[in-house]
């Protein structure tokens, strides 16, 4: 039996940005209504705000609602868990963030990504310990996600609802991890690597670590018009090979430093879904 083809989403990183609108967004969109406008644009988006602050069961169920049946989200996990805890000792904080509502998004739930510090060095123990915690299907996650702490009674969500998996990317940003040690972890624990372009201080990784790819595409501050036909066309042709190989794929385009280069990211990721024949 031939091997099924896998599934290549793009979008964007986040969805609110003051400069889009009346370019990508149209000039008098109201802000609430800016996550819909993006999810028919594109086929996945990036969720910001839950690296920043816990989120609220409702508010995962209201992006559920104004997005299409065959739409994902992406989550950024916790900047509590990578950065104020660097992955130590953070169950408790893994089972508060799985109830804050993650699972209210059901089939629209899609990887969750784990940005490291730049300043945080590969540690094989520290690592493995992290990833043992992180489950891989909704009824794992709702059994973590019912060991939250008190504080969440009364906003916990802990409904698997369907059956489905639940998976992870790991962004690392310290050299460090290029050890072929890490790369064993995460294919040992089926967490992808996330693979980035755009911002020469991180690692450059481009192995595939899970049955799936996590690609993120750093505008840089060179780069005043975004990413040009020829580069997007790689890219497209690289998602394209690890599609055919059986991977779902999810391509996001970001912004790695001066702002003002981000204004370019949505036309970027509607040029990527046009060279894919991927068209809203």
């Amino acid at each position: 039996m031939a091997k099924r083809a896998g599934r290549i989403r793009v979008g964007i990183a986040g969805w609110v940005f003051p400069p889009w609108r009346g370019s990508f967004y149209p000039k008098g969109l109201k802000q609430k209504d800016e996550p819909a406008h993006a999810a028919r644009a594109f086929s996945t988006l990036e969720v910001n705000g839950t690296f920043y602050s816990m989120q609220r069961p409702e508010t995962f169920a209201a992006w559920d609602a104004e997005t299409p049946g065959d739409f994902v989200f992406t989550l950024k996990g916790p900047r509590y868990i990578t950065h104020m805890k660097r992955l130590k000792e953070c169950g408790p904080a893994l089972a508060n963030f799985l109830a804050s509502g993650v699972l209210r998004l059901g089939p629209k739930l899609g990887p969750i990504l784990w940005q490291l510090p730049p300043n945080m060095a590969f540690e094989a123990e520290r690592l493995e310990a992290f990833l043992a915690l992180l489950p891989h299907d909704r009824e794992a996650a709702a059994k973590v996600a019912a060991q939250h702490e008190d504080r969440m009674q009364g906003r916990a969500w802990l409904d698997p609802g369907a059956a489905g998996p639940v998976r992870h990317a790991l962004e690392a940003r310290h050299e460090s991890f290029t050890d072929p040690a890490c790369l064993a972890l995460c294919r040992k624990h089926g967490v992808a690597l996330a693979i980035t372009d755009g911002i020469p201080d991180w690692p450059q990784f481009r192995e595939l670590t899970a049955d799936f790819a996590y690609l993120r595409l750093h505008l840089s501050d060179a780069q005043e018009a975004g990413y040009d036909a020829a580069a997007i066309a790689a890219w497209a042709k690289q998602a394209q090979e690890w599609a055919k190989a059986g991977r779902d794929v999810f391509v996001v385009f970001d912004a790695a430093g001066d702002e003002t280069v981000k204004v370019h990211t949505p036309a970027n990721a509607a040029a990527m879904r046009k060279a894919l024949g991927d068209l809203p």
